[in-house]
């Protein structure tokens, strides 16, 4: 999702520095022309704007705030902080409680969409914070995107994207559960995934998680871990509001079971051939 995102805005003719954990990840960019930083700090202490775009808090919390290579201890007073990684409502507000302390604004504005469309400058940005914030970043964002939604204050954007992937993630456990049954009682498998995605339960997303079964192919889009990562932060914001997100402990129960037969790294659809039975 970086390297596309990433991409988009050095095709643009913006200045960027960047980096990545996995240095070779990072050699398509520096023969592009981008600068690419040792540190996070290294790449923070040049820019105007900085993105973040990882897996997990635990990710995000060292990328940004550690002692020797934090980005933020490098940032300017008046650096505006992007953070793209799809996190808990939560480390958001800590983190914006630690930008204000350098003078500088963070927006959550976490994406919707995959690789495909990180490369093509099509994903969907969901932004919590200020007006102002926003528009002095909107630029860069707007070559990465085919829409900047402004949801309201800081946390919104976060709060959305844990709603989003938890609906999708409840449905892929919903699906392989189903196909799970359908294998066991016999049925003409073709004939019955005709009749489910042509029919009421057939959304885009039950679609392309079908064809990706059909296919066999699990190349990670989105992988499973992370998925069964955005429902436990969802039941979490969940609790954390009253709310009983009854639904997203048997799901995430599926993706753990997906993770510990070993398609953790696999696109989430992945958990439909890890519920089966041998």
């Amino acid at each position: 999702m970086g390297a596309g995102m990433a991409g988009r805005v050095l095709t643009a003719g913006f200045p960027l520095a960047v980096y990545n954990r996995n240095p070779e990840k990072t050699a398509p960019f520096a023969k592009a022309g981008a600068f690419v930083a040792r540190t996070p700090r290294d790449a923070a202490a040049r820019a105007d704007i900085i993105i973040s775009m990882l897996a997990d808090d635990n990710a995000s919390r060292a990328v940004w705030l550690d002692k020797d290579t934090g980005a933020l201890a490098a940032a300017a007073p008046g650096t505006w902080l992007v953070e793209s990684s799809t996190a808990s409502v939560q480390w958001i507000h800590e983190l914006a409680v630690a930008a204000k302390h350098r003078q500088c604004e963070l927006l959550d504005a976490p994406v919707t969409g995959s690789k495909p469309q990180a490369a093509a400058g099509e994903l969907l940005f969901l932004v919590g914070g200020s007006a102002e914030a926003l528009a002095a970043v909107r630029p860069v964002l707007v070559v990465m995107s085919r829409d900047v939604l402004h949801l309201g204050p800081l946390g919104s954007g976060a709060t959305l994207k844990l709603v989003n992937n938890f609906l999708c993630g409840v449905q892929a456990a919903s699906l392989a559960e189903a196909m799970a049954l359908l294998n066991a009682s016999g049925l003409d498998k073709e004939k019955s995934i005709a009749v489910l995605t042509a029919g009421a339960p057939g959304s885009p997303l039950l679609k392309i998680l079908t064809t990706r079964a059909a296919a066999n192919d699990f190349t990670p889009n989105f992988a499973l871990r992370l998925m069964a990562k955005d429902l436990t932060y969802a039941r979490e914001e969940g609790a954390r509001r009253g709310i009983a997100m009854n639904t997203a402990t048997p799901a995430i129960t599926d993706f753990e079971k997906a993770i510990a037969a070993g398609y953790g790294d696999k696109d989430f659809s992945a958990v439909i051939p890890a519920l089966q039975k041998p």
